[in-house]
């Protein structure tokens, strides 16, 4: 069965059979994707990491597949109702969907009223019937009376030949299958608000744009359909799957007509064709319709949360690599009114050396006291940055910060002190977390989360890790999706970006440790109590010494562990243990020591491939190891670059179409991508606004961190919106446009994202379509 399975992920994939047959076997041996994709090239021939997750997936779902289909093949057998023809279709059932239509007439169920005629001897009155409906039906009847039964007279019996052939029909899997695929090209999505419910409500109001809505099927973006969905499941929306028909009373409809095209069926006013109309629409009506309406909307879920999930997983990516500050001294600011703002400054390596809170803001107002504190701090312990919360109060406290560089740059200039606002996502959630109990035990649970923000500055991936994804808040409809589904995507890429990048395995923390390959929390956790017990690992082969790191373990997490300074300075590179062998004959051949060999790239570039190769290192891992040694451990990441302000724009009100703006981009969904532009409201850039060309996806131009450069289109104070374009020649639209009335209007920092589906019309931002759901 695996060998079928086989063949047909790598015709999905576009890959030779013995490449998945490899990558299947390595995973089934225990092997993580980033693993097989870094240390097993030479194996499946150089696919992947995203080959190897799509295989991962297919894999499992065939799998479940294979076994779903051995248990009704079982169950039909048992029945004795097996046919070779039957046996070849299940066999050939692509999808779980199909297979449960071929599987449907076979299920035990409870008693129909079908299966009652049919237990009633009314088989052969249906089947004469519609055989030939130049029959008179009541005439008919009359011989197939059973009181006993329930069928006393001739209209009884033939209701019950209307149940009968209606459930005969809606169990034809080639019909079913038609009318699926049929209705998901011509059907209509469309809500209404429900009975009894009131338009201007507030909450209600979030969902205006779907109180009379209607749009195919097949076309319905992601953030709609789940935006319906959501509001159906508050039972604000009754949505329902349409055709676009005019219903004439006694004639087929669309459907109705397709169901009699398929069993071969007209009406040609003979004595049955009456009986046998109606029967069609009851089989439409009554058995199929609803039936087939849950089924497409189930198509239209799945699709929609897989992009939502996609989406929430590129920028969950874009955010744990974007650019490291690096080795800064970082104060964390962590906004606050009433409550004060909490202060924690942090050393180059992350440890926390001082920690306040001042009382800028209301009720105190202590703007001088609160300067003084942080100039003290900043000289004290020799700041480079100041990272900011962009929570409550986060503009108020970013001018505070200004005015702090201001006066510091007049007493000491040069100094190069920076301000950063930084998405404070999840610092609450660490801040209370089990995790930073042990971290921070001496630290109140108010002063954590500045120092979170601190260090997500210095390495946002190593700081990050410590928060469920599900909490940064990067994803759009987060909560309306299926939540495994979504963990294990997130899940993964974590487990992606940090082996990408590569863990120091004397400074990592637990957390960390246990999303590199192969590693579960309890060995992270041994390996820190060995560390804290030893003192620094010296080498990689000490990792044997870790209680239940074996073998097996050290194979798969070695590559990915950096140690800094050690025995041998291979340990600091991406070279597995494994291929150390290689290494030494390299440098045989050259006849230098590692030191004069790493990072030497014309040194290096003197070593032909070819000579190094043989039966166990592969022409594909010598040029591997060959190029890790000339970049030993290097950060794929970007270098560290902040978005410079411009003076005097601190407010939505200080901006005027036609500025040009330096921003970073904050989030990106399908239809555009939103830039923190320095005043505390994010605009949209929409998608027809970030490239001349056509985009069909704002990923293909921007991702989460980028600092790009964007002239100002539209601003409207009543709503706080701002419209930007990145084709910095377009022209500011002319007043009265419309484009104004539907710029788009993120939540302003610290507000709560609420639900707002799309524009249904007009203007330069009507495309975007719904609110992303973001939690800030």
């Amino acid at each position: 069965m695996d060998s079928q399975i086989v063949a047909q992920i790598a015709a999905e994939l576009q890959v030779r059979p013995q490449q998945v047959q490899t990558a299947v076997e390595l995973l089934d041996g225990g092997a993580t994707v980033p693993f097989i994709a870094r240390y097993r090239k030479e194996a499946t021939q150089g696919l992947d990491d995203t080959q190897l997750r799509e295989l991962e997936s297919r894999l499992a779902y065939l799998r479940e597949l294979a076994e779903r289909r051995i248990a009704v093949l079982k169950s039909i057998a048992e029945q004795g109702k097996l046919t070779p023809e039957l046996q070849a279709a299940i066999a050939a059932a692509p999808t779980k969907q199909e297979l449960e239509d071929l599987y449907l007439p076979y299920k035990q169920k409870r008693r129909t009223k079908g299966l009652i005629a049919r237990e009633a001897g009314l088989e052969p009155l249906a089947d004469a019937l519609f055989a030939d409906p130049s029959l008179e039906p009541l005439t008919e009847a009359a011989h197939f009376l059973n009181p006993d039964a329930g069928f006393a007279d001739a209209h009884t019996v033939l209701d019950g030949v209307r149940d009968l052939l209606s459930e005969r029909w809606a169990e034809d899997a080639v019909l079913v299958g038609k009318l699926r695929e049929w209705l998901w090209e011509v059907g209509l999505f469309q809500s209404k608000l429900c009975e009894g419910k009131s338009p201007d409500t507030p909450d209600h109001a979030k969902f205006r744009d779907y109180f009379d809505y209607a749009e195919p099927i097949r076309t319905v973006p992601s953030h709609r359909a789940l935006a319906v969905f959501r509001g159906r499941g508050l039972e604000l929306l009754d949505a329902k799957l349409a055709l676009d028909e005019e219903p004439v009373p006694g004639k087929p409809g669309l459907a109705e007509g397709r169901i009699a095209t398929h069993l071969g069926w007209r009406h040609a006013n003979r004595p049955a064709d009456e009986l046998i109309r109606k029967t069609v629409a009851w089989t439409w009506k009554v058995k199929l319709s609803l039936s087939l309406e849950r089924d497409l909307f189930a198509r239209l879920r799945e699709a929609a949360e897989a992009t939502a999930i996609k989406v929430f997983a590129e920028n969950l990516r874009d955010l744990l690599l974007a650019a490291p500050a690096g080795k800064r001294v970082v104060m964390g600011l962590d906004p606050g009114i009433r409550t004060g703002v909490k202060v924690a400054v942090v050393s180059d390596t992350g440890k926390v050396l001082d920690t306040s809170t001042v009382y800028p803001h209301e009720p105190k107002r202590d703007w001088e006291g609160a300067l003084h504190t942080l100039g003290r701090l900043c000289a004290t312990h020799g700041v480079n940055l100041i990272a900011i919360g962009n929570g409550t109060a986060s503009r108020e406290t970013d001018k505070l910060a200004a005015d702090l560089l201001k006066r510091i740059e007049q007493h000491a200039p040069g100094t190069g002190l920076q301000k950063v606002v930084v998405s404070e996502a999840g610092a609450s959630v660490y801040s209370a977390s089990e995790f930073a109990s042990k971290e921070l035990p001496d630290l109140d649970v108010s002063l954590r989360g500045a120092v979170s923000i601190a260090r997500r500055l210095q390495d946002p991936l190593a700081e990050l890790v410590k928060i469920d994804p599900k909490s940064i808040g990067v994803g759009q409809y987060q909560h309306d999706v299926n939540q495994s589904e979504l963990a294990r995507a997130l899940d993964a890429v974590v487990e992606d970006c940090v082996n990408k990048v590569g863990v120091d395995l004397n400074t990592a923390s637990s957390a960390l440790l246990s999303r590199v390959s192969g590693l579960s929390p309890s060995v992270a956790a041994s390996i820190v109590r060995w560390r804290d017990a030893h003192g620094a690992f010296r080498n990689r082969q000490q990792l044997l010494d870790v209680t239940g790191l074996g073998p097996k373990t050290f194979e798969q997490a070695a590559g990915f562990l950096r140690i800094r300074e050690g025995d041998n300075p291979l340990d600091f590179s991406g070279v597995h243990p494994e291929t150390y062998p290689l290494v030494e004959r390299a440098l045989g051949l050259l006849k230098r020591p590692a030191a004069e060999v790493i990072g030497r790239s014309e040194v290096l570039r003197s070593l032909k491939p070819e000579l190094l190769a043989d039966e166990r290192f592969g022409l594909i891992t010598v040029k591997d190891v060959l190029a890790e040694l000339e970049k030993p451990g290097r950060d794929p990441r970007p270098d560290f670059k902040v978005a410079r302000f411009n003076d005097g724009v601190e407010d939505v009100r200080d901006l005027q179409p036609g500025m040009v703006l330096e921003g970073t981009v904050s989030n990106v969904a399908q239809f555009g991508a939103f830039v923190d532009l320095g005043v505390h409201q994010d605009g949209l850039v929409h998608v027809s606004q970030l490239s001349h060309k056509f985009v069909t996806d704002a990923r293909e131009v921007v991702k989460t961190g980028d600092v790009v450069r964007v002239k100002v289109l539209e601003v409207d104070l009543a709503r706080q919106r701002i419209s930007l374009t990145m084709k910095l020649d377009a022209a500011p639209p002319r007043a009265g446009s419309g484009g104004e009335r539907n710029a788009y209007r993120p939540p302003a920092r610290g507000e709560q994202p609420r639900a707002r589906p799309e524009p249904s019309s007009g203007g330069a931002m009507a495309a975007a379509f719904a609110k992303l759901q973001t939690k800030r």
